[in-house]
């Protein structure tokens, strides 16, 4: 436990870094962006809809439902479209976090391609969205405990937000198809859900996906599994 705080704390203490503000400014708008789109797009459906099917007052209860559904929405999604955006600047997150802390290993490292990094992308959200699915029932029947279903969504997205954010520090390292995971499950664990917390805070939520991978890259490095030297680990 005691790695995955000094780890999250050296990442939130590079927050400050002109290139992990450039990619934070980066990853923010491009999801603020998709979210308005979603939101303008929900909007103009809904008012269309009602509007068709003649109902009374139709394109001002279809812009309130629609206002309604894209926060609804976005609130729920909103873990799921952060990373899948966070995934195309992954590399580049990784890269910041080793040129300062682990240079040896930045020099080891190969480059992932633009279909690679969309592969993963696409992989890491299919795979939320499935698995928050496949956990749903269960999620509902906690609804009497009043918590539980709290509870077992932010333990279900830990295990998830751990093993992406592994994969975005691992991969560049990762030269041999189905080499063995560096960290182990109880540290995914842990650092995921500490991010998927982090995901529930208000303007904070902005900043956790970049905070979890610069963290995932100090504890993969930490762990020596790359093959790399620590480097400064300043």
């Amino acid at each position: 436990m005691g790695q995955v705080f000094s780890a999250l704390a050296q990442a939130i203490g590079q927050l400050g870094d002109r290139p992990v503000l450039e990619i934070i400014a980066k990853s923010m708008a491009l999801t603020l962006a998709v979210f308005a789109v979603a939101g303008v797009a929900t909007w103009g459906g809904m008012r269309w809809l009602l509007a068709d099917f003649s109902v009374p007052y139709g394109n001002e209860v279809g812009a309130v439902l629609g206002v309604v559904l894209a926060i609804v929405g976005g609130w729920l999604l909103f873990r799921f479209v952060a990373l899948a955006v966070l995934q195309f600047f992954a590399d580049e997150v990784v890269q910041a976090v080793e040129r300062k802390h682990y240079p040896a290993a930045a020099a080891n490292a190969r480059t992932l391609s633009f279909s690679e990094e969309l592969a993963n992308s696409l992989r890491g959200l299919a795979r939320a969205l499935l698995i928050n699915l496949v956990a749903l029932p269960v999620g509902l029947v906690l609804l009497v405990t009043g918590v539980g279903t709290a509870i077992w969504f932010w333990a279900v997205n830990a295990w998830l937000l751990g093993r992406e954010l592994q994969d975005m520090a691992w991969l560049r390292h990762a030269h041999a198809p189905g080499a063995p995971a560096p960290l182990s499950g109880g540290t995914r664990f842990l650092l995921g859900g500490a991010i998927a917390a982090l995901l529930l805070v208000p303007f904070a939520n902005l900043l956790a996906p970049v905070i979890g991978a610069a963290a995932a890259v100090h504890l993969v490095q930490r762990r020596g599994e790359s093959g790399s030297g620590n480097g400064d680990n300043a």
